[in-house]
């Protein structure tokens, strides 16, 4: 697969005209200002008297409306929650928008499913860094980024790849290598990977040990620091390196505890849960079932929150964190 750098970009492409942020959080922040401080024209559309409008302020960029956004720019990039497109589309972006605009998502799930459904046209793209906002800031701010993905629904100019491209580099991305995928590969591996490992499966493989632990007799502290604590160091050895690296930074019994008994826990039923969340995801099931949550203003979720927040690892954990001094707000500061 071909990894695309800034040598394939033409930054230009996305200076004809001025670029509406639509939402100040996270994500929304490190679009703003990386795309101002690489010479763009930067509009913020937030709700009026909100915290992203008064953040936005602060970090010395325009703000307007989300419909005066969208009217006066180019290039909308659609950048709230998932489930507030829909209406924020249709009731503000889209009657600004003119021929030839080109609608930005950071993420598929609201074209792939029918949430949004734009005119034909306007080019509909979508860049996706591969971290939170912070991160994209930071290290844009270091000269560097953070890899991205990118994608073309609707090319109705003939340049929507050119401008995905050029998004992708004045955030950073291309610095980094941006690679070319579909709204519906991005939208579908990404649900499958927050709900099948990084969320979804990581957290209920720590919670499970955790309880199998505490139900055989042993006390809630160290079971935490086994099944949680550790796990930080075994996720950064990943991030860094794969599996040789862990591998290389860990002991010849955790290796061959990892081999012969990861299988017992990641076994056949598991690959054939993880099949069946897949085929929720791709077909609608899942998007369909989270829609009707939210509309019913998310009863079952409140539910499973709570659950989820009041399980006896909290406990455990909120006083053991407390006694780590480098969890601490400002304990990398330096006195004096």
């Amino acid at each position: 697969m071909k990894v695309y750098t800034d040598n394939d970009a033409n930054p230009a492409a996305l200076k004809e005209g001025p670029v509406a942020i639509i939402g100040y959080g996270s994500q929304g922040r490190a679009h703003a200002l990386n795309l101002k401080n690489s010479g763009c024209e930067v509009i913020v559309g937030v709700r009026k008297g909100g915290p992203g409008a008064a953040k936005a302020t602060t970090d010395g960029l325009e703000i307007a409306s989300v419909k005066d956004a969208a009217h006066a720019a180019k290039v909308i990039a659609l950048l709230t929650p998932d489930m507030s497109h829909e209406a924020l589309y249709k009731e503000e972006i889209a009657p600004a928008m003119s021929d030839g605009d080109a609608l930005s998502f950071a993420h598929g799930f609201s074209i792939l499913y029918g949430r949004v459904e734009p005119p034909k046209n306007i080019d509909v793209i979508m860049v996706a860094p591969k971290g939170p906002g912070d991160l994209v800031r930071r290290e844009y701010e270091r000269g560097r980024g953070v890899p991205c993905l990118f994608a073309v629904h609707q090319d109705a100019t003939g340049r929507a790849k050119e401008r995905a491209l050029s998004y992708a580099s004045l955030i950073g991305g291309t610095t980094a290598g941006a690679l070319e995928t579909t709204f519906k590969e991005e939208t579908e591996t990404d649900l499958f990977g927050e709900q099948a490992v990084l969320c979804g499966g990581a957290t209920e493989l720590v919670l499970a040990g955790f309880e199998t632990l505490t139900e055989a007799g042993y006390r809630p502290e160290i079971a935490y620091y086994e099944c949680l604590h550790e796990l930080k160091l075994i996720v950064d050895l990943l991030y860094e390196g794969g599996l040789a690296k862990m591998h290389e930074f860990i002991s010849e019994t955790a290796i061959y505890g990892d081999l012969v008994s990861g299988p017992r826990v990641i076994n056949d039923e598991t690959r054939q849960r993880m099949r069946e969340v897949l085929t929720d995801i791709q077909s609608g099931a899942f998007a369909r079932e989270w829609v009707l949550e939210n509309q019913a203003g998310k009863p079952r979720y409140g539910k499973l929150l709570e659950a989820d927040l009041n399980h006896p690892i909290e406990k455990t954990g909120k006083e053991l964190r407390e006694r780590m001094a480098w969890l601490q707000s400002g304990a990398n500061t330096k006195e004096g």
